[in-house]
């Protein structure tokens, strides 16, 4: 053998006493039969088998088998991102002609896709409120699916599951769900019938803002079939590296959303009432939106929350965010840092609330001292209170 040939054919090399806790890393994008009726045959292997390096390696399958053992479901597919997840859902699903409703607290970028793309090429969607108010009169023929998100987005409302998945069996109608917030240690969306749990990967279980994936599980085979083959043909996959990160952060997952889970309702107790606060968006703080629901199907509470600022607060937000010294500003949350974030609901939603037409400040508690960040929106808070002077020039 020449050794231009020695440079690319590796050497068998035992493996018999290496036993490692990490798992690997399978990249690839060839992957090699045995033989040539093997490689005739490649078309006919199960979605479990492998064919190409788009449609998973090993490293993949880990992660797809650990997901759907949390989820309690039969099968989960990984794509690159989480809005990708709903994108996949809703492709694979709806057809010109079809509808999806959709709860007016869902993501943005969901509607966006509906609005932008789905929309133009003749698939139709419709806005539901969050507690499902008038749901079944908006079921028709055209309906194919029925899309959640609990807690919605930002303002933190809590869904009947239970309810509105009855609603659609009753209808033959598909549901969906964003588990995000929650994940599947919190709320197993399966158990009660959903047909689509999907995460984005890129929050609790990547744990260090340093990853971009998504999943669905589904607990029928079918259905897993169909995703594969919107994923197929649109060419989508995921990289082995980033499957292993997600792997690793699984491992330390249910520890730090119990921490956060537990620092954020702390402190949402804490603000509670504080000059500067309106309301104080946490499912599991009493009389907050949906809390008695959230009792009913939640096990626990992650580190996501928000607060709706009084108005006279709102001018001067902009200073006491630039004043933080423990939380940082951006988007996205679920990684070891603590994020705020304030947002502006109102131009998302259909159906009118006081707080839409509020600033909303989106809390994601990390992994830093309690005693710290206590100290920070205790700071933050007090710049939100007027100087007494500019009140008294005032009146």
């Amino acid at each position: 053998m020449k050794d231009a040939t020695r440079c690319i054919i590796h050497p068998a090399v035992s493996t018999e006493g290496f036993d490692s806790l990490a798992v690997p890393v399978h990249r690839a994008s060839t992957i090699l039969f045995k033989d040539a009726a093997a490689y005739a045959a490649r078309t006919q292997r199960d979605l479990d088998g492998y064919s190409y390096g788009l449609h998973g390696t090993p490293t993949a399958r880990t992660l797809e088998a650990q997901l759907t053992a949390l989820e309690g479901g039969l099968r989960t597919v990984l794509v690159p991102s989480g809005q990708a997840a709903l994108a996949m859902v809703l492709l694979t699903v709806l057809m010109p002609g079809d509808c999806v409703l959709i709860p007016d607290t869902a993501y943005p970028p969901l509607t966006g896709l509906c609005r932008h793309y789905l929309e133009p090429r003749g698939v139709a969607w419709r806005i539901y409120p969050a507690d499902g108010a008038g749901l079944e009169a908006m079921i028709d023929a055209s309906v194919k699916l029925i899309w959640m998100e609990s807690p919605g987005s930002t303002t933190m409302e809590v869904q009947d599951v239970p309810a509105i998945v009855a609603l659609a069996r009753r209808h033959g109608v598909l549901t969906g769900i964003d588990n995000t917030w929650a994940t599947p240690l919190l709320f197993k969306p399966m158990e009660h019938g959903v047909d689509f749990s999907m995460q984005a990967l890129s929050k609790y279980v990547g744990g260090h803002s340093d990853l971009l994936l998504g999943s669905i599980t589904v607990s029928d085979l079918e259905l897993r079939r169909r995703l594969r083959d919107t994923m197929r043909m649109l060419g989508l996959g995921v990289s082995p590296d980033d499957a292993a990160l997600a792997l690793r952060g699984l491992e330390t997952m249910a520890v730090r959303l119990a921490h956060v889970g537990r620092v954020g309702l702390d402190f949402a107790r804490r603000l509670h009432g504080m000059p500067g606060t309106g309301e104080i968006l946490h499912p599991a703080l009493p009389g907050a939106p949906g809390h008695a629901l959230w009792q009913r199907d939640f096990k626990g509470a992650s580190g996501l929350f928000s607060v709706v600022l009084d108005e006279a607060a709102e001018p001067l937000l902009e200073a006491a965010l630039n004043r933080l010294k423990t939380f940082r500003i951006g988007s996205s949350w679920g990684g070891t840092r603590s994020l705020i974030a304030p947002m502006s609901v109102k131009s998302n939603r259909i159906f009118p609330h006081p707080r839409n037409d509020r600033t909303i400040l989106r809390i994601c508690i990390g992994l830093e001292d309690p005693t710290d960040l206590w100290a920070d929106l205790e700071a933050l808070f007090a710049a939100l209170q007027p100087h007494p002077q500019a009140v008294e020039q005032e009146g």
